[in-house]
């Protein structure tokens, strides 16, 4: 029965800093190397370690319930790019996410108006669950990027604590609003064209508008999905690296663009479905506790005792 529990409450967790779940076959995989007898509440755990584990990098379990080893620091600031929110040292990341940033902030820079990337959450030194915020980035494979164009890369301490990003959506995320720009389309076209990227969330009415104005290949719109939110940033998410053992990737995006799928969101802000009525004889769903260290895979219990 606690099995059966434990079990429940993964598939249920498994989410992006929105929700997408991994497939249920992560999910039976990452219950075999739970830990067992480790009942501290993981958030605050890994919430407070300051430094990344030595070791080789790799990522455990999912992307929602993970930590990471050997991670590195996304340096603060780069020739197109710099980390913002330093107070919440949430700069770390695998190396390929590192590398991956500093890439698409190169790309980002060659763009009129931006010169280079705003970086903002990735992951904890050690991934595992945030004090506050995100359910997921626990693995070293995320992170969100500002929809503000940096205008200069020398914002100081103080000033990276206090500049907010800007929203792009009109009517709920219906819509893109004025300060959305054909370089913000190009920003996110070359971001999902890379291969290191699994899916890349983005509120509904700026996949809408991309998909109208995709030409050529259509390929890269699958990897963009629709989610709440994201309208200050879009959250990249990477595949595990080839080969690493214990990194749960989740299933891949359906077949095709998604444009339909994204059309159908804009369609419910629009015209929300009446709310379905009470069900009186429900059973209440129980509330769920944080996690606590033996719910997450086995290894992560020696990530954090590094």
């Amino acid at each position: 029965m606690v099995r059966l529990s434990i079990a429940i409450a993964l598939i249920a967790a498994l989410a992006s800093c929105g929700g997408d779940k991994t497939s249920s076959q992560a999910a039976k995989a990452s219950i075999s190397t739970q830990g067992s007898s480790d009942n501290r509440v993981a958030k605050e755990v890994f919430g407070r370690v300051a430094t990344s584990s030595s070791g080789r990098p790799q990522s455990f379990g999912g992307y929602a319930r993970g930590c990471q080893a050997g991670a590195v620091q996304l340096p603060q600031t780069g020739p197109t790019w710099q980390a913002m929110r330093l107070s919440r040292n949430r700069n770390w990341a695998q190396p390929q996410t590192v590398d991956y940033i500093q890439d698409l902030s190169r790309f980002a820079a060659t763009q009129s108006g931006w010169s280079g990337l705003y970086v903002g959450d990735m992951s904890q030194p050690r991934g595992g669950p945030m004090l506050t915020g995100h359910a997921s980035h626990q693995t070293g494979l995320d992170a969100d990027i500002w929809m503000l164009p940096p205008n200069r890369l020398n914002l100081s301490a103080a000033e990276r604590e206090s500049l907010s990003s800007i929203s792009m959506r009109r009517a709920s995320g219906a819509f893109v609003n004025s300060s959305w720009t054909p370089q913000h389309e190009a920003i996110l076209k070359a971001a999902a064209s890379d291969p290191r990227v699994a899916r890349i969330f983005l509120f509904p009415g700026a996949k809408v508008e991309m998909c109208k104005n995709a030409t050529g290949d259509r390929s890269w719109l699958r990897k963009i999905r629709p989610w709440w939110g994201h309208h200050y940033h879009f959250h990249v998410r990477l595949n595990c690296p080839a080969g690493t053992a214990g990194c749960e990737d989740q299933a891949p995006p359906p077949p095709g663009d998604g444009c339909a799928e994204a059309q159908g969101w804009v369609d419910r802000i629009l015209n929300p479905p009446p709310p379905k009525p009470a069900d009186p004889n429900a059973t209440p769903t129980p509330r769920r506790g944080p996690l606590k260290i033996s719910q997450l895979p086995g290894q992560c219990t020696s990530v954090i005792n590094n």
